[in-house]
Protein backbone atom coordinates (compact mmCIF):
# COMPACT_ATOMS: atom_id res chain seq x y z
CA UNK A 1 0.00 0.00 0.00
CA UNK A 2 1.95 3.07 -0.44
CA UNK A 3 1.78 5.84 1.86
CA UNK A 4 1.09 9.19 1.87
CA UNK A 5 2.23 12.01 4.19
CA UNK A 6 -0.61 14.25 4.13
CA UNK A 7 -2.88 16.17 7.08
CA UNK A 8 -5.74 14.80 8.94
CA UNK A 9 -9.06 15.22 6.32
CA UNK A 10 -11.15 17.59 6.87
CA UNK A 11 -8.59 20.04 8.22
CA UNK A 12 -8.31 23.47 6.38
CA UNK A 13 -5.52 26.22 6.38
CA UNK A 14 -6.34 29.76 6.08
CA UNK A 15 -5.22 32.05 3.61
CA UNK A 16 -1.29 32.75 4.01
CA UNK A 17 -0.35 36.09 3.11
CA UNK A 18 1.53 37.37 0.09
CA UNK A 19 5.15 36.22 -0.63
CA UNK A 20 8.26 38.47 -0.86
CA UNK A 21 10.62 38.32 -3.46
CA UNK A 22 12.98 36.05 -1.76
CA UNK A 23 10.11 33.56 0.09
CA UNK A 24 8.69 33.85 -3.99
CA UNK A 25 12.41 32.57 -5.50
CA UNK A 26 11.66 30.05 -2.88
CA UNK A 27 9.34 28.51 -3.54
CA UNK A 28 10.06 28.23 -7.16
CA UNK A 29 13.39 26.42 -5.96
CA UNK A 30 11.13 24.05 -4.26
CA UNK A 31 8.68 23.59 -7.51
CA UNK A 32 11.62 22.75 -10.07
CA UNK A 33 13.04 20.24 -7.54
CA UNK A 34 9.78 18.39 -6.70
CA UNK A 35 9.32 18.09 -10.75
CA UNK A 36 13.13 16.75 -11.59
CA UNK A 37 12.38 14.21 -8.89
CA UNK A 38 8.55 13.57 -10.66
CA UNK A 39 10.50 13.39 -13.90
CA UNK A 40 12.91 10.55 -12.66
CA UNK A 41 10.43 8.44 -10.58
CA UNK A 42 7.27 9.45 -10.66
CA UNK A 43 5.33 10.30 -7.44
CA UNK A 44 7.14 7.60 -5.29
CA UNK A 45 10.50 9.96 -6.28
CA UNK A 46 9.04 12.83 -4.82
CA UNK A 47 9.87 12.63 -1.11
CA UNK A 48 9.86 15.52 1.11
CA UNK A 49 13.28 15.55 2.30
CA UNK A 50 14.61 14.62 -0.83
CA UNK A 51 12.85 17.60 -2.25
CA UNK A 52 14.16 19.94 0.90
CA UNK A 53 17.86 18.81 0.06
CA UNK A 54 17.35 19.02 -3.78
CA UNK A 55 16.19 22.44 -3.34
CA UNK A 56 18.50 23.63 -0.51
CA UNK A 57 15.67 24.54 1.73
CA UNK A 58 15.32 22.99 5.76
CA UNK A 59 12.82 20.52 5.87
CA UNK A 60 10.89 22.88 8.42
CA UNK A 61 10.93 25.40 5.94
CA UNK A 62 9.51 23.11 3.01
CA UNK A 63 7.32 22.04 5.43
CA UNK A 64 5.40 25.75 6.05
CA UNK A 65 5.34 26.11 2.37
CA UNK A 66 3.88 22.50 1.64
CA UNK A 67 1.72 20.57 4.75
CA UNK A 68 2.68 17.59 2.46
CA UNK A 69 3.31 16.16 -0.26
CA UNK A 70 0.21 15.90 -1.83
CA UNK A 71 0.18 19.88 -1.30
CA UNK A 72 3.38 20.03 -3.46
CA UNK A 73 2.23 17.75 -6.42
CA UNK A 74 -0.84 19.40 -7.26
CA UNK A 75 0.85 22.91 -6.87
CA UNK A 76 3.96 21.82 -9.32
CA UNK A 77 0.90 20.90 -11.85
CA UNK A 78 -0.65 24.65 -11.05
CA UNK A 79 2.95 25.54 -11.81
CA UNK A 80 3.67 23.75 -14.99
CA UNK A 81 0.03 24.79 -16.06
CA UNK A 82 1.20 28.26 -15.51
CA UNK A 83 4.16 27.78 -17.98
CA UNK A 84 2.06 26.00 -20.42
CA UNK A 85 -0.48 29.22 -20.55
CA UNK A 86 2.81 31.53 -21.26
CA UNK A 87 3.65 28.97 -24.12
CA UNK A 88 0.40 29.33 -25.60
CA UNK A 89 0.30 33.11 -25.19
CA UNK A 90 3.22 33.40 -27.62
CA UNK A 91 2.13 30.46 -30.11
CA UNK A 92 -1.81 30.96 -29.64
CA UNK A 93 -3.90 28.04 -31.53
CA UNK A 94 -5.39 28.89 -35.14
CA UNK A 95 -8.26 26.87 -35.09
CA UNK A 96 -10.98 28.79 -37.34
CA UNK A 97 -13.87 28.11 -34.13
CA UNK A 98 -13.40 28.23 -30.34
CA UNK A 99 -14.49 24.70 -30.44
CA UNK A 100 -11.60 23.50 -32.72
CA UNK A 101 -9.04 26.39 -30.69
CA UNK A 102 -10.05 25.07 -27.42
CA UNK A 103 -9.05 21.21 -28.10
CA UNK A 104 -6.09 22.14 -29.87
CA UNK A 105 -5.03 24.33 -26.58
CA UNK A 106 -5.78 20.88 -24.73
CA UNK A 107 -4.27 18.66 -26.91
CA UNK A 108 -1.06 20.58 -26.96
CA UNK A 109 -1.42 20.50 -23.14
CA UNK A 110 -1.68 16.51 -23.17
CA UNK A 111 1.27 16.52 -25.51
CA UNK A 112 3.36 18.75 -23.05
CA UNK A 113 2.49 16.22 -20.11
CA UNK A 114 2.87 13.44 -22.63
CA UNK A 115 6.48 14.29 -22.64
CA UNK A 116 7.07 13.57 -19.23
CA UNK A 117 4.54 11.07 -18.77
CA UNK A 118 6.11 10.35 -15.36
CA UNK A 119 5.63 13.73 -13.91
CA UNK A 120 1.96 13.50 -15.31
CA UNK A 121 1.46 10.90 -13.39
CA UNK A 122 2.69 11.76 -9.75
CA UNK A 123 0.46 14.93 -10.93
CA UNK A 124 -2.46 12.90 -11.69
CA UNK A 125 -1.98 10.92 -8.36
CA UNK A 126 -1.71 14.35 -6.33
CA UNK A 127 -4.80 15.20 -7.48
CA UNK A 128 -6.57 12.37 -6.79
CA UNK A 129 -5.28 11.62 -3.23
CA UNK A 130 -6.42 15.52 -2.77
CA UNK A 131 -8.80 16.12 0.43
CA UNK A 132 -9.94 19.34 1.67
CA UNK A 133 -6.77 20.93 3.01
CA UNK A 134 -5.52 20.91 -0.35
CA UNK A 135 -8.31 23.17 -1.78
CA UNK A 136 -6.62 26.05 -1.86
CA UNK A 137 -3.90 24.18 -4.27
CA UNK A 138 -6.46 22.18 -6.33
CA UNK A 139 -8.81 25.46 -7.00
CA UNK A 140 -5.68 27.30 -8.32
CA UNK A 141 -5.38 24.35 -10.84
CA UNK A 142 -8.68 24.76 -11.83
CA UNK A 143 -8.19 28.30 -12.04
CA UNK A 144 -5.30 27.87 -14.27
CA UNK A 145 -7.12 25.29 -16.64
CA UNK A 146 -10.20 27.30 -16.74
CA UNK A 147 -8.22 30.31 -17.75
CA UNK A 148 -6.37 28.63 -20.48
CA UNK A 149 -9.41 27.75 -21.96
CA UNK A 150 -11.46 30.92 -21.81
CA UNK A 151 -8.63 32.67 -23.40
CA UNK A 152 -8.72 29.52 -26.25
CA UNK A 153 -11.97 30.72 -26.68
CA UNK A 154 -11.51 34.33 -27.41
CA UNK A 155 -10.32 35.56 -24.25
CA UNK A 156 -13.87 36.37 -22.52
CA UNK A 157 -14.58 38.85 -19.92
CA UNK A 158 -17.95 37.99 -19.21
CA UNK A 159 -18.80 34.28 -20.04
CA UNK A 160 -22.50 33.30 -19.59
CA UNK A 161 -23.31 30.43 -16.65
CA UNK A 162 -24.05 28.04 -19.45
CA UNK A 163 -20.62 28.55 -20.67
CA UNK A 164 -18.39 28.23 -17.37
CA UNK A 165 -20.59 24.87 -16.90
CA UNK A 166 -19.34 23.72 -20.54
CA UNK A 167 -15.67 24.95 -19.74
CA UNK A 168 -16.26 22.89 -16.28
CA UNK A 169 -17.47 19.92 -18.26
CA UNK A 170 -14.01 20.44 -20.76
CA UNK A 171 -12.17 20.64 -17.85
CA UNK A 172 -13.44 17.63 -15.95
CA UNK A 173 -13.23 15.19 -19.10
CA UNK A 174 -9.30 15.93 -19.72
CA UNK A 175 -8.42 15.28 -16.14
CA UNK A 176 -9.86 12.02 -16.78
CA UNK A 177 -8.54 11.30 -19.98
CA UNK A 178 -5.39 12.18 -18.49
CA UNK A 179 -5.66 9.52 -15.94
CA UNK A 180 -7.35 7.07 -18.02
CA UNK A 181 -4.51 7.31 -20.36
CA UNK A 182 -1.46 7.38 -17.74
CA UNK A 183 -3.30 3.78 -16.76
CA UNK A 184 -2.78 2.78 -20.54
CA UNK A 185 -7.07 2.31 -20.90
CA UNK A 186 -6.76 4.99 -24.05
CA UNK A 187 -5.02 5.53 -26.67
CA UNK A 188 -3.80 8.87 -27.35
CA UNK A 189 -6.11 8.75 -30.84
CA UNK A 190 -8.99 7.89 -28.24
CA UNK A 191 -7.90 10.82 -26.20
CA UNK A 192 -8.52 13.55 -29.32
CA UNK A 193 -11.83 12.26 -29.94
CA UNK A 194 -13.00 12.48 -26.77
CA UNK A 195 -11.67 16.18 -26.26
CA UNK A 196 -12.96 16.97 -29.63
CA UNK A 197 -16.19 15.90 -28.66
CA UNK A 198 -17.11 17.80 -25.14
CA UNK A 199 -15.71 21.00 -26.80
CA UNK A 200 -18.40 20.90 -29.28
CA UNK A 201 -20.23 21.88 -25.74
CA UNK A 202 -18.98 25.72 -26.47
CA UNK A 203 -20.85 25.74 -29.62
CA UNK A 204 -23.53 24.86 -28.20
CA UNK A 205 -23.43 27.07 -25.39
CA UNK A 206 -22.79 29.74 -27.57
CA UNK A 207 -25.45 28.83 -30.16
CA UNK A 208 -27.70 29.35 -26.70
CA UNK A 209 -26.22 32.90 -25.61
Amino acid sequence: MTKVDKPEAGSVRRPAPPLTERQEARRRRILHATARLACRGGFEAVQMREVAESSQVALGTLYRYFPSKVHLLVATMQDQLEQLHGTLRKSPPAGETAADRVAQTLMRAFRALQREPRLAEAMARALTFADRSVSPEVDQVSRQTTAIILEAMGGLENPTPEQLSAVRVIEHTWHSTLVTWLAGRASIAQVQVDIGTVCRLIELTSADG
